[in-house]
C-alpha cells in the first residue's frame, strides 16, 4: 500500500451512494494508470460493505484514516441519502481536511451537497443535479444548469453521464487530450461532449502511439480494483 511518488485521486463513499456516481468516473480514470503518477482509490470511514442506492453494495480499498491528504478528493452523489451524509461528521470532517491540501476537489451528482456543509463551495459556482439547486444555494453556493464545471481547483458535475464528461476532462488536463480521446474509445462511451465522437478521431500522433502501445484491459477489469461491488 505505499504511496510514495503516487498522486492519489480519492473518492469518498457513504451509505446510499449511487454506484454509477463512482463506477464512471473510475472507468475513465483508470487510463491515467499507465506512465503517470495518478492513481485512483475508493475510501470512507471503514472497511466495510456499504449499501448504495441500487441493491449493490460497494467496499473501499482504504479508510479515511489512511489516505488522509490526498492528490485530489471527490464526493459522489447519492440521491436523499446525500442529504443524510451531508449530518456525517466523519465524511464532512474528511473531506473538508483532504480538500484543505488537495490540488483538486470535486463532485458528481448531489456530491456537492457534502462539498457545502465542508463550507468549500461558499460563493462558487457549481453543477448539481437540479432536483437538488435550491438546497445547494441555501448552502452558500451558486447552482447553475451547466453538465460541470471546472474553476481550476473546484470540478463539479450534475449527474453520472456529466461525471463521466468531467472526468475526461480532467484526464486531458491532467495528461493530454490524446489520453482524454483514448479513454473513451477504450469505454466506447459515444456521445459528442467533450471530445467529439469517437469514429472522428484519428489514430495518429501521441493518440496514435497511445493505441499501439496500451495492454489489452484485462477480465480482471483493469481500474476498477480499487471498489468491489
Amino acid at each position: 500500500m505505499a504511496d510514495r511518488g503516487k498522486r492519489l485521486i480519492a473518492f469518498a463513499l457513504y451509505p446510499g451512494v449511487t454506484p454509477l456516481d463512482v463506477v464512471g468516473p473510475l472507468t475513465v480514470l483508470r487510463d491515467l494508470r499507465i506512465g503517470t503518477p495518478y492513481r485512483t482509490v475508493v475510501v470512507a470511514e471503514r472497511l466495510e460493505a456499504l449499501p448504495t442506492d441500487t441493491n449493490l453494495h460497494v467496499t473501499p480499498a482504504r479508510t479515511f484514516a489512511e489516505v488522509q491528504a490526498p492528490f485530489a478528493v471527490f464526493v459522489p452523489g447519492g440521491g436523499t441519502n446525500t442529504i443524510e451524509a451531508m449530518a456525517d461528521r466523519a465524511l464532512v470532517t474528511y473531506v473538508r481536511r483532504a480538500a484543505a491540501s488537495a490540488t483538486i476537489a470535486g463532485s458528481t451528482g448531489n456530491g456537492a451537497l457534502v462539498l457545502a456543509a465542508a463550507g468549500l463551495l461558499d460563493g462558487r459556482r457549481a453543477a448539481i443535479h437540479w432536483a437538488y439547486a435550491n438546497l445547494l444555494r441555501e448552502r452558500g453556493a451558486v447552482p447553475v444548469a451547466d453538465r460541470w464545471v471546472d474553476d481550476g481547483r473546484f470540478l463539479t458535475a450534475a449527474g453520472g453521464t456529466a461525471g463521466i464528461d468531467a472526468m475526461l476532462q480532467l484526464t486531458a488536463r491532467l495528461r493530454s487530450v490524446s489520453a482524454a480521446r483514448l479513454a473513451q474509445l477504450w469505454m466506447e462511451y459515444d456521445p459528442q461532449p467533450p471530445f467529439g465522437r469517437p469514429e472522428a478521431i484519428e489514430a495518429s500522433g501521441e493518440l496514435g502511439a497511445h493505441l499501439r502501445a496500451r495492454p489489452a484491459l484485462s477480465a480482471s477489469r483493469e481500474g476498477l480494483d480499487d471498489v468491489t461491488h
